[in-house]
């Protein structure tokens, strides 16, 4: 356990940012499968709306740091290709 004061306050935190930052990679996680399963079930106007449900979640993630940014857009790059891929 830390005894300086600072270590202490920075303990809790970074124990209270490991809950919200959780709760938001869960969120984008949980949206992405939803526009997999969309796509999984061949419905095209599902998988639209839900790819445009998912894609500003991705891109605030990548700005709050909860994943890298190269991995946000390579996520949307390829989600946006099976989407297009369906509607054709």
């Amino acid at each position: 356990m830390a005894n300086i004061r600072s270590a202490k306050k920075r303990i809790r935190r970074t124990s209270r940012q490991v809950v919200v930052n959780r709760n938001r990679i869960g969120g984008v996680r949980t949206s992405i499968k939803k526009v997999e399963q969309a796509i999984l079930d061949g419905d095209a106007a599902a998988a639209k709306s839900a790819f445009q449900d998912v894609q500003p979640m991705i891109m605030r993630g990548a700005q709050k740091g909860i994943m890298h940014r190269n991995k946000a857009s390579r996520t949307l790059s390829r989600l946006s290709a099976r989407v297009k891929a369906l509607q054709a």
